[in-house]
């Protein structure tokens, strides 16, 4: 047993001094909904239990002590001896103040309160307990925080500096907002008096900053925006100014923050002097000057840093108007007054002059908690008055004077003594006070933790009503120490020298802000007491506001959420989401419903009931009859976060009466067979019950759907085409399979099918073929030989018809029997054409054509003229004008050749970059395709990242050791070695015929209809044979066309492996059908390329085109070089171009005109290479030259010059250096070289090539680390090593520096110098940023 003495241990933990016992509320009921108020909100007139006093000194269980054993609920009430409840823990170390929430909704534990969390507050944010209620609950300290947009905390951080400025604050309240002159929403000064009074009086633990970001005039993209707090400081300062003008605050910027100091020069021979008067609002103080390796160790130093004159000597001097003439001089500040509030920042942000890149600096700089100004008052200033008369800086605040008639030159009247203005009321008079009032003490610092890219703000600020340092982060307020605060000086504990900086903390100190110590000028808080009445009325406004929200919360937290579904009479299914109270009855939540599925006028609301459903299964679940009354709390099982049913609204016509649904029902969907039509019905909802039997079933689906039980057949689907045959009268549904939906077909008629084997019925075919069918949008050639007019009369069968399933014809042609006497029609064609051509070659002896089946068409058009009327020659009629081409004693003309490379839109361009510039383009080269002129470079990319080459081949190695890996051909792909003959059609009988075609719908936008066709397919169709159904709709043969299926945003991939099946297609796919020969056994198609080593973009597309296995390179240029002439006006001779590898964008090996295909050079699928026109005769001659690309780096002129290639006959630096030294004329001994990096052309800023690359390489070999130059295509930089680099001025570098950024951003290369872009902070007086009318 548990004794009772542990028990009572928890008094410890409860409260530090007082002496608790405990209260054993003892519960006869083992249900309690409600738990005592002091832990779950509940009250003291709903508790009926007895209480009785446990003395814990003695030694019993707690089942002697009366608890109630087996799984009853036993509450204790911890009280103190006076019978008061001890402090209960939030949370997070907060009060137990209950305000921001009902301690209903708080789930709180008794122990011992957590400790102060300590400095730096990033710690705040791990808080293992972090709750809703403690996000709502006022901190222990009494302070509120802010909440960070996004990237707001800069914000944070000034905003609690401000409102923990006592002069600030009070100032802010004594302001009262006109209404009636300013929206309240952009009013900048009242939406920071909101705030403040919301910090001051709210009981919430946070508070949101939008409504000040939005009198700024930024939208929610600023929040994503991380700013300097200083600039933000300032930002503000000044839209502050303009808002109070012509009010009593107009001068409290100035009054609380400014400063003035005398810039000027004295002479060092006569004394003379120059100077002028400025003002500032902060004193930025250098962490470490220009050009130094040590940092100031203090602020004191600092200060003395920004004061220390420097002297102006040699080509500096200065020109003195007492002199006339050039004289040493010194030049400094001197500090005239301080401001009351003495804004100090340390410039930790820099710029590193050698890597171009912001830095920060982490360096320690230390700042006392009292800092004594008087040291930095300049002593020849403090011998005279000082009573410039000057006020702001500018040309009428200049002067000039000898030192000794200083005193002379000012007036009396602005009183600026002892370097501190202490006009607090505004009057001519002007208190005195000596220099030992010049101390200041700090309340702010501003911290950054992070670096020059990035980081986060937080203010640790001292209270000035106790003394207590706080750390403002954010939404989290905390107390800190004195010690925290000396971990905000930055630096690191060791002295690293001057690395230093690089592994000091990141978390310092930024900004610090300190108050005058002046008893007379020292504010205090505003109570609440003391407001004006403006605030008061604020405080109520915002008082009541804040309890509304409560009340929203409540109600939230008490209202249930859950999906609605409802099959509208009109709209069909609607999906939205129902809000209802819990203790709403059924019946509103049914008008609820009624009303947000907008069924007012289509149907009754006594028509409509909410039932339970569930989407995912499309089943309904059970119906509420006759709870109508039922709150809607218990029916949903209580107010959750979300449901695991939905809600459905069903509605029924006046006569109709509703179906009662009941708990453990399945529903059944039920599709009608009609064998006779070979169709299937829309299916009917019949409900049953698990434990029914296969008859009892039957006569539930006679009774619904009007069948005959007796000659009836089931047919359950369980999953995707799995069909099983219900035929055991007594197996109930649940031992068949049944769950809570289902799908079944049934068929009910008086032939003889059913007495066959099910799997060979027609009823198994006609299911079978109804699962695999998929409906495709098939969009046809623009100039297919065949207009569509003729092709209709081909496609009646499918337009009118199913194909029959025994295969056998109809009364009209099937699909096959077009097919046959299309392609028929279409060989003779073609062997016209064949012989044609044997003959022309015969009588040019021409060797470009090396393939002896050649059985190409040359370009046609499509016919303008009608079709034939009969039916039987619509192929030939569709094919009029290709005949026409091909006999030689043709008489009758067909229409222009169109021109291969005429115009195309850009949607064309882009969606066929593999195939023709026209559809109806057939090459007359069988190792040719159609081409593509100006097409943009590269493969293309599909949604998932991969190209066309992963798309359209996968990496096979041959099975016998030895044999090279290759990669998948058409010979491979196209199963014509094997399944198909060289025509494409299957050997072997086809077993899935289903083909049927129909005209697109007009109404579908999105598809011409006019070149559409929506083709009912089995998708275990391979692609020859459904190439073959599509012959008499595309107009020639299955190897003229070819098929490309359309991916997301319209991205083509051909597809070409004619012995895979359709079964990744589903339904609604789009195909694009364009003309051209497909690929034969061994070819492969090739993308060529220009490559043009001194251009702007060096990769140029030109062509497509194919290439054979066991074809020379100079076979293939033989075949290319009439294609670039036709298609891109490129008329060049065989031994002025060569071929070579190509990889991404880099030029790699040069193919030599012998090199075979598929021997010497591996070719893939969609291959790329190169085509280099050269401008001497070619000196590649073996494969073991190398060919180097050779850039020239003049530092004297700042520039690169053109690539020249170089090729060397081994790989040897000393060969590669002569061959530079020759063609430049740089001396051998001279001469640097280094490897460019990256991708062709190696491109690098003229700024940074000098001194980032690796130059002279200590090696000997071109082929070892760090060059690895192995392949041709390698780019070499050089350079003449006794060259001096141009000496740059500041704006000639900046000036060379944003061409240098234009140009390899045009090229793609990332500029490593490049600025990170910023949004400049802006703080918009008239509520938002100014809209140019033509920006749209």
């Amino acid at each position: 047993m548990f004794p009772l003495q542990h028990f009572a241990g928890l008094s410890s933990a409860c409260s530090g001094e007082r002496q608790l016992c405990c209260v054993a509320h003892m519960l006869a009921s083992s249900y309690f909904p409600h738990t005592p108020r002091q832990y779950r909100g509940f009250s003291d007139n709903e508790f009926s239990g007895s209480l009785e006093p446990l003395d814990h000194n003695r030694e019993m269980s707690l089942s002697d002590s009366g608890f109630e054993p087996g799984g009853k609920r036993n509450f204790l009430q911890l009280t103190d001896k006076d019978g008061e409840q001890p402090q209960i823990a939030s949370d997070e170390s907060g009060t137990a103040d209950s305000s921001g929430l009902d301690d209903s909704s708080q789930e709180r534990f008794i122990g011992p309160l957590p400790r102060d969390a300590t400095a730096g507050c990033s710690g705040d944010y791990s808080s293992p307990s972090y709750s809703y209620s403690s996000i709502l609950n006022k901190s222990e300290t009494g302070y509120v925080g802010l909440v960070n947009q996004a990237m707001t905390c800069y914000l944070n951080s000034l905003l609690q500096t401000l409102f923990m400025t006592p002069e600030f604050r009070n100032a802010l309240y004594n302001w009262e907002f006109e209404d009636l002159e300013e929206d309240p929403v952009t009013s900048i000064p009242f939406q920071l008096q909101r705030l403040f009074v919301l910090l001051q009086t709210s009981k919430k633990r946070a508070i949101e900053t939008t409504d000040v970001t939005r009198s700024f005039g930024w939208d929610s993209s600023e929040a994503w925006q991380q700013h300097d707090i200083q600039e933000l400081c300032r930002v503000m300062f000044d839209a502050l100014e303009q808002k109070w003008k012509q009010t009593e605050q107009a001068d409290l910027i100035n009054q609380l923050y400014q400063g003035k100091l005398k810039d000027y020069v004295r002479c060092l021979e006569c004394g003379y002097e120059s100077w002028r008067i400025d003002t500032y609002l902060d004193i930025p103080l250098v962490i470490r000057p220009f050009g130094v390796s040590q940092a100031y160790g203090s602020v004191e130093e600092a200060l003395q840093a920004f004061i220390q004159p420097e002297t102006l000597d040699g080509p500096n001097q200065y020109f003195c108007e007492r002199c006339k003439k050039k004289c040493d001089a010194r030049k400094g500040l001197r500090f005239l007054h301080f401001p009351y509030l003495l804004t100090l920042q340390l410039k930790r942000f820099d710029f590193d002059y050698t890597t171009m890149h912001r830095i920060k600096l982490n360096d320690r700089m230390t700042f006392p908690e009292e800092l004594d100004m008087s040291p930095f008052i300049d002593m020849e200033d403090e011998k005279s008055p000082q009573t410039e008369s000057c006020t702001d800086s500018g040309a009428e605040n200049e002067g000039s004077c000898h030192s000794d008639q200083m005193s002379n030159d000012f007036s009396t009247d602005d009183c600026v003594d002892e370097g501190i203005c202490l006009d607090s009321t505004g009057s001519t008079e002007r208190v005195l006070k000596p220099k030992s009032m010049l101390t200041f003490e700090l309340f702010s610092v501003m911290v950054h933790s992070g670096s020059a890219a990035g980081g986060h703000y937080y203010a640790c600020i001292k209270s000035f009503s106790d003394g207590q340092w706080y750390s403002y982060n954010d939404q989290h307020v905390s107390k800190i120490t004195q010690d925290d605060i000396r971990k905000t000086h930055g630096g690191s504990s060791g002295n690293r020298g001057y690395y230093s900086s690089a592994f000091a903390s990141s978390t310092n100190a930024y900004m610090l802000i300190y108050r005058l110590k002046d008893p007379s000028r020292n504010a205090k808080y505003l109570t609440v007491e003391d407001f004006p009445e403006h605030i008061k009325s604020l405080v109520q406004k915002e008082k009541e506001s804040e309890e509304q929200e409560k009340r929203q919360r409540e109600i939230e937290r008490n209202t249930c959420k859950i999906k609605l579904f409802c099959m509208h009479p009109v709209k069909l299914m609607m999906e939205s989401k129902l809000e209802v109270h819990k203790d709403k009855t059924l019946r509103e939540a049914t008008e609820m419903a009624y009303k947000l599925m907008e069924l007012d006028g289509v149907a009754t609301l006594d028509c409509c009931r909410l039932v339970k459903y569930d989407e995912f299964h499309e089943y309904l679940e059970r119906s509420y009859e006759g709870e109508e009354d039922t709150l809607m709390g218990l029916l949903l099982g209580g107010v959750k976060s979300s449901y695991m049913f939905d809600l459905l609204l069903e509605t029924r016509r006046p006569e109709q009466v509703f179906q009662p649904y009941k708990p453990g029902e399945v529903m059944v969907k039920v599709h009608v067979v009609d064998l006779k039509s070979e169709t299937i019905a829309s299916p009917i909802s019949v409900r049953a019950y698990l434990s029914q039997t296969i008859t009892e079933f039957k006569q539930l689906i006679a009774q619904a759907a009007g069948l005959s039980a007796e000659a009836m057949r089931v047919v359950l689907e369980r999953c995707y085409n799995d069909l099983r045959l219900l035929y055991v009268p007594n197996k109930t549904l649940k031992a068949e399979g049944f769950f809570r939906s289902n799908k079944v077909f049934v068929e009910s008629s008086e032939s003889t099918d059913h007495q066959v084997a099910f799997t060979d019925s027609v009823l198994w075919k006609l299911l079978d073929r109804h699962g695999n069918t998929i409906r495709l949008m098939v969009l046809l050639p623009e100039q297919s030989p065949g207009t569509l007019a003729n092709r209709t009369l081909c496609q009646k069968v499918g337009d009118d018809s199913d194909v029959p399933l025994d295969g056998s014809s109809g009364n009209r042609k099937s699909v096959e029997a077009i097919l046959e006497e299309s392609t028929e029609k279409l060989k003779n064609l073609s062997l016209l054409q064949q012989q044609q051509q044997l003959q022309q070659q015969g009588s040019s002896n021409s060797d470009s054509q090396k393939s002896s089946d050649t059985s190409d068409f040359e370009l046609i058009e499509s016919p303008t003229q009608e079709a034939d009327s009969n039916s039987s020659l619509c192929v030939a009629a569709d094919n009029r004008e290709l005949e026409n081409r091909i006999r030689a004693t043709a008489g009758s003309s067909g229409g222009a050749s169109s021109d291969p490379c005429e115009e195309r839109s850009d949607s064309e361009v882009n969606n066929d970059r593999s195939t023709s510039s026209v559809d109806s383009d057939i090459l007359s080269s069988s190792h040719s395709s159609d081409t593509l002129c100006n097409a943009d470079s590269g493969p293309l990319q599909l949604a998932n990242g991969l190209d066309s080459h992963s798309i359209t081949s996968s990496r096979r190695s041959k099975a016998h050791e030895g044999k090279k890996e290759t990669w998948d051909t058409a010979e491979e792909d196209s199963g014509t070695d094997s399944e198909y003959d060289d025509h494409g059609k299957s050997k072997a009988e086809a077993q899935y015929l289903y083909f049927r075609t129909e005209p697109c719908s007009q109404d579908d936008s999105s598809l011409d209809a006019q070149k559409c066709l929506v083709v009912h397919v089995d998708k275990r169709i391979t692609l020859a044979a459904f190439k073959q159904n599509l012959e008499p709709y595309v107009g020639v043969t299955t190897t003229q066309f070819k098929v490309f299926r359309v991916y997301a945003n319209n991205q083509e991939f051909e597809s070409v492996r004619l012995n895979e099946t359709l079964s990744s297609f589903s339904d609604d796919n789009k195909i694009t059908i364009r003309l051209g020969r497909a690929l034969k056994k061994g070819e492969y198609r090739v993308k060529v390329y220009q490559l043009l080593v001194n251009e702007t973009e060096p990769c140029k597309f030109l062509v497509d085109t194919v290439f054979a296995k066991g074809m020379t390179v100079r076979q293939s240029k033989e075949e290319l070089l009439p294609q670039l002439k036709e298609h891109c006006k490129l008329d060049l001779s065989i031994d002025s171009v060569r071929l070579r590898k190509k990889t991404w964008k880099n030029p790699g090996t040069v193919f030599l005109d012998y090199h075979v295909y598929e021997e010497d050079i591996s070719i893939s699928s969609n291959w790329e290479v190169f085509m280099e026109v050269l401008n001497e005769p070619e000196k590649m001659k073996s494969m073991s030259q190398l060919a180097v690309l050779t850039r020239r780096w003049s530092p004297a002129t700042m520039k690169l010059g053109p690539f020249q290639e170089v090729i060397l006959e081994s790989s040897s630096v000393e060969e590669l250096k002569e061959k530079l030294s020759e063609m430049s004329v740089i001396p051998l001994e001279n001469l640097d070289f280094a490897k460019g990096r990256g991708t062709f052309p190696c491109d690098i800023s003229v700024l940074e090539i000098h001194q980032d690359l690796d130059w002279n390489p200590k090696v000997s070999t071109l082929n070892v680390w760090p060059l690895y130059i192995c392949d041709d295509g390698a780019v070499v930089f050089y350079r003449d090593s006794t060259e001096e680099p141009m000496e740059l001025s500041e704006d000639q570098r900046n000036e060379l520096m944003k061409k240098e950024s234009s140009r390899l951003l045009k090229t793609g290369h990332r500029v490593s110098y490049s600025p990170r872009k910023e949004k400049a902070l802006k703080i918009y007086l008239d509520g938002g940023p100014a809209k140019d009318p033509g920006q749209d």
